[in-house]
């Protein structure tokens, strides 16, 4: 049986009704007083106790049940959930498609995270996390000439990375980008796939890295994760250059 929170009007200066209602659902969890599973009190009386009118507190809890907080169930009433970092994710990828550098962007920020997890995952990867690492090196061996399968190969072990980190606010980060990490693997994975030497490193640098975490070697995954994101910008960089001299040998058609 669900928990009826009792709340009292909530202070403050937000300028707007919407406003209010999220700041109020904010500090409640903060505070500990609402908690996943925990329903708001009635539509009329929440809306008496915000000060704010009813279609304006229905607009405020349908826009936060959108993005996960919430859950509205008819008959029942609005309920404290969970939320679910791919609809972040899928925020993240509406507000970032509009800029040109987003793929760079994302890379940056993988950077970041992936550096940290290996950290914490050379202490807190537990069995299972290993075998998910291990699985993942298999299919990069198995789909090395695959662009799609092979990149996809590639994301689930470098999301397997942050999740062998067991913390639960870097994975939450993690997931909201995944979409766009996964766009960016499979766009590098297109454009380096014939430059000569890509296959050996995919398969080979991905197993010293694995290698390190089961090792616990902190310092030495840290740097293999380094080499190995500096190692495969340079195969991008080549990628490109080959890419761009096989244009300039083609012959433009001749006008009539």
């Amino acid at each position: 049986m669900k928990t009826i929170i009792s709340v009292s009007k909530e202070e403050g200066c937000a300028k707007t009704g919407y406003e209010k209602v999220v700041s109020f659902l904010r500090e409640q969890l903060l505070s500990g007083r609402l908690k996943t599973g925990d329903c708001l009190l009635p539509e009329r009386e929440l809306s008496a106790r915000l000060n704010v009118s009813r279609p304006v507190l229905r607009e405020a809890l349908r826009a936060l049940a959108m993005i996960g907080a919430v859950e509205i169930r008819h008959g029942i009433g609005t309920v404290v959930r969970q939320p679910d970092a791919s609809t972040l994710g899928e925020f993240f990828s509406f507000f970032l498609a509009q800029h040109t550098d987003v793929v760079d962007d994302i890379m940056e920020a993988r950077i970041a995270i992936e550096h940290h997890a290996i950290r914490l995952a050379c202490h807190r990867a537990r069995q299972s996390d290993l075998d998910e690492l291990a699985a993942a090196l298999d299919t990069i061996a198995e789909t090395i000439r695959d662009p799609y399968e092979g990149g996809m190969a590639d994301h689930r072990f470098h999301q397997a990375i942050v999740r062998s980190a067991h913390s639960p606010v870097l994975v939450s980060i993690y997931e909201s980008i995944s979409k766009l990490a996964m766009r960016s693997h499979l766009e590098r994975r297109e454009k380096i796939i014939e430059v000569e030497g890509i296959d050996e490193f995919l398969i080979d640098h991905h197993r010293l890295i694995f290698s390190a975490i089961v090792a616990q070697d902190v310092q030495r995954a840290d740097e293999l994760l380094g080499m190995h994101f500096e190692i495969g910008a340079g195969f991008r960089r080549r990628a490109i250059m080959l890419g761009a001299a096989h244009e300039s040998t083609q012959v433009p058609p001749t006008g009539r």
